[in-house]
């Protein structure tokens, strides 16, 4: 059954990813963290009971909570990203189980690409693994604030000390080696046991590592009786504890306001999208992007509400006091700290398509509401760029785009390839403003 949750005092939605090697136990620690949360249904908890003894297995597949494809039923793997909502007294939380094959990378792209904490579960009989070592790679390349370090099947190993300690070791070494995008947010200062632990603000080998059987439940929800050397917090005590607060997508960022649609009232016009970061007040002086035209704000409207001020990210419509002809793909900034202005775009990127990506293709980059051609100038040596392949790319746009460093916003940093032909998405894409291929 599900628990009763006090929606006066959940505070705020902690949005985070599962990644890790196949086999690692991705899909039986969601279902473990449902399941001992009390954030199932009684009905979906007998299917996979019935589901369960249909195979002959003792006890529930916990996993079988999260594999909502038949395929993935079948195959017993994960192949997209699924995606679970639940919630606690403290949080809610929208969680994104990503699979853990090779072949789907692009997949665990998509599901971390909002995430504000992503878990890489290692399984503790193997340690870190190539997989392992591309999906942490994955997450310090999407700037994802938060990493957690999920040592998993520990009661397969005796819940030895030596081993965990060891394997953070590892995890730790190759974050060094990935600089400072692997939990590049503020972390909790979560530690592990006997010295293992990593202060997740350090923006460096910035990571939470815990020691946990998704299987017999230790340490997830409840904390084991088996690993008293371990002295930091269980899984979910964890994710409803750690800071949410993202830096540049945050109110107190800089403004960045794509336009996407005009509302004409006759000769007003009014600007409608969302304010993905920063504020805007009434009588602010404003840049519109990429023209470099100025105006003032004389009027905000928030869901139908005349507002003094707005914060990301509320969708509002704003007045200027100059009735010029802003159009979608305009972006409104407020303040000295202005993106850059670019049409040489470098940037880091995740080829999402089984056509491959050359230099000399044609494409359409989509950045926040604004959409331009452009040409692939560079991929950083590769000769293409093949599905589910991360790479470095240089295009040349036929417009300015108004890009911000995707280390500093990840939503005016991301944009997408998109093939002019079909209109499919080929490429995810992290500018890196002033830093070459």
């Amino acid at each position: 059954m599900t628990s009763t949750i006090d929606t006066a005092v959940t505070i705020d939605t902690l949005r985070f990813a599962t990644a890790g090697s196949v086999d690692d136990g991705k899909s039986t620690l969601v279902g473990r963290l449902l399941h001992d949360s009390k954030s199932i249904l009684t009905d979906q908890l007998e299917a996979v009971e019935r589901v369960s003894a249909s195979r002959g297995q003792d006890t529930p597949d916990l996993a079988l909570l999260t594999d909502g494809l038949r395929a993935e039923r079948e195959q017993g793997i994960t192949i997209d990203v699924a995606y679970r909502y639940f919630a606690t007294p403290k949080r809610r939380f929208i969680l994104a189980d990503t699979p853990g094959h090779v072949q789907y990378t692009r997949n665990m792209v998509t599901g971390a690409s909002t995430a504000d904490l992503a878990i890489v579960l290692v399984d503790a009989r193997n340690g870190v693994v190539e997989q392992t070592r591309r999906h942490a790679a994955v997450a310090a390349l999407l700037r994802v604030p938060h990493v957690v370090l999920a040592v998993n099947k520990m009661d397969l190993v005796g819940y030895e000390e030596e081993r965990f300690d060891r394997i953070v070791a590892e995890f730790a070494a190759y974050a060094e080696e990935l600089g400072g995008g692997l939990g590049c947010g503020l972390g909790s200062g979560s530690s592990g046991g006997s010295g293992g632990g990593v202060d997740g603000g350090s923006g460096v080998a910035g990571f939470t590592p815990v020691p946990v059987s998704a299987l017999v439940g230790d340490n997830v929800v409840d904390p084991s009786t088996h690993m008293d050397w371990y002295g930091g917090p269980v899984l979910l005590d964890h994710l409803e504890n750690v800071s949410v607060a993202v830096g540049g997508d945050s109110a107190d960022a800089p403004a960045r306001f794509p336009v996407q649609y005009v509302i004409r009232h006759g000769e007003v016009r009014h600007y409608a999208g969302q304010l993905v970061s920063g504020s805007l007040r009434v009588g602010d002086r404003v840049t519109v992007q990429p023209s470099g035209e100025t105006s003032e704000i004389t009027g905000i409207d928030v869901l139908g509400t005349a507002a003094r001020v707005a914060y990301a990210p509320q969708s509002i419509s704003v007045s200027l006091a100059d009735q010029r002809d802003f159009s979608r793909g305009d972006m409104l900034t407020a303040g000295a700290d202005a993106p850059a202005l670019t049409q040489d775009v470098h940037a880091s990127v995740c080829h999402l398509t089984d056509r491959p990506l050359r230099v000399g293709d044609r494409v359409l980059v989509k950045h926040t509401t604004r959409t331009v051609k452009a040409v692939v100038k560079d991929l950083g040596g590769a000769a293409e760029l093949a599905a589910n392949d991360l790479g470095r790319i240089t295009l040349r746009t036929a417009e300015p785009l108004a890009l911000d460093d995707y280390a500093v916003s990840r939503r005016t940093g991301a944009f997408l390839l998109v093939d002019p032909a079909d209109g499919s998405t080929l490429t995810a894409g992290m500018a890196e403003v002033n830093s070459p291929v």
